[in-house]
C-alpha cells in the first residue's frame, strides 16, 4: 500500500533546476528559491562532476521529480525498470515524491512531445491501473499533471471528468499546472476558472507555473520558454484564494533570462500566497 504523505510534500515556491542555470544558482544559491524539481530521466546515473552539481542542490534544498517519459497512456507495457530506477534515484537523493504527465509519448518508442489521451471511461479506467502499479513499484504515491494538448483525441468525457474519474480510480494525487489551464481554455474555448475550481483540493500536492508562446488571439503553445502572463497570474492568485497558499514550481526550459529574473517572479508567487494567507488569516479571525 503506498504510504500517506504529509497535505503537501513542500511549501513556499519552487524552481524547475535545468541544466543551462546551475552554474549561475551554484554560483549564488538563491534564498528566495524554497524547493527545486528535476526531471529523473535526466540524472538517473549521471555521475562526474554534473552528478556532483545535482548533489550541490539536493543536500540544499528540498527536491521533488517530475517525470517525462514513463508515458502513463501509452498502448505499450509500463515501463518497471524506469519506476525500479526512479525509486532508488528518490532513496539515493533523499526525494519522497514523483509526479509524472497525464498524457503518454509513444508506443515501444519515444516522442518528443505529449500526446493527449482519448477522454473516454475505458481510458481513465486504464490509465488509473497503470498509476496504481506505477505506485506499488514506487512504495508511495504519485501525482499526475494536467496536459496542454492541441487536438483532443476523443472528448465522451470532458477534460474535467476525464481527470476526476483517473484521481479517483486510481486514488494518486495531483500536480495542478496553472498555464496549462489557460492554454487549454484558450485553445479550447473553455472558462479556465471553472475548470481550476472542479479539480479536487484534497489531492492538489502542488501547482506548477510557466510561461507560454501566442501563435495567435486563440492559439498558444505550452513552451515554458517566456515569462508568465497576466492571465496566469490571475488564475494563480484565483486558485491561491480557493485553495489556499499551494506550494508552486516555477518552470522555465530555455530562453533562460538573467537569474534575476526568474527570482522576481519567485518573488511574485510568495506575495500572492502571502496575500491569500493574510485573507484566510481575517476570515478565520471573523468567524472567530
Amino acid at each position: 500500500m503506498p504510504q500517506q504523505l504529509n497535505k503537501y510534500p513542500v511549501s513556499g515556491a519552487g524552481l524547475g533546476l535545468r541544466r543551462g542555470l546551475i552554474d549561475k544558482l551554484m554560483a549564488d544559491p538563491p534564498a528566495e528559491v524554497d524547493f527545486m524539481e528535476v526531471a529523473p530521466e535526466n540524472w538517473i546515473r549521471v555521475g562526474g562532476k554534473l552528478g556532483r552539481k545535482l548533489r550541490f542542490f539536493t543536500e540544499r534544498y528540498p527536491f521533488l521529480l517530475h517525470g517525462l517519459s514513463l508515458s502513463i497512456g501509452a498502448p505499450s507495457p509500463l515501463n518497471e525498470d524506469l519506476l525500479r530506477d526512479i525509486r532508488s534515484f528518490m532513496e539515493e537523493h533523499g526525494i519522497d515524491f514523483y509526479s509524472e504527465h497525464l498524457s503518454y509519448c509513444g508506443d515501444n518508442g519515444q516522442l518528443y512531445d505529449l500526446m493527449p489521451i482519448p477522454f473516454t471511461e475505458e481510458a481513465a479506467l486504464y490509465v488509473a491501473e497503470r498509476i496504481r502499479r506505477a505506485q506499488d513499484i514506487l512504495g508511495r504515491r504519485m501525482a499526475v499533471e494536467n496536459v496542454s494538448y492541441y487536438t483532443p483525441t476523443d472528448t465522451s468525457l470532458s477534460e474535467i471528468e476525464f481527470t476526476n474519474a483517473v484521481l479517483e480510480e486510481a486514488d494518486c494525487d495531483l500536480l495542478l499546472d496553472i498555464n496549462n489551464i489557460v492554454v487549454n481554455s484558450i485553445n479550447h474555448k473553455y472558462d479556465a476558472r471553472e475548470f481550476m475550481l472542479a479539480m479536487p483540493a484534497d489531492r492538489i500536492k502542488y501547482f506548477h507555473l510557466a510561461g507560454h508562446y501566442v501563435e495567435a488571439e486563440d492559439l498558444r503553445i505550452d513552451t515554458h520558454g517566456a515569462a508568465v502572463d497576466t492571465q496566469s497570474w490571475a488564475l494563480l492568485a484565483d486558485a491561491y484564494a480557493h485553495f489556499g497558499p499551494v506550494p508552486t514550481l516555477l518552470e522555465r526550459d530555455f530562453n533562460f533570462p538573467p537569474i534575476e529574473d526568474l527570482l522576481d517572479e519567485i518573488r511574485q508567487i510568495k506575495a500572492l500566497q502571502g496575500a491569500a494567507t493574510d485573507s484566510s488569516d481575517i476570515a478565520g479571525s471573523s468567524h472567530g
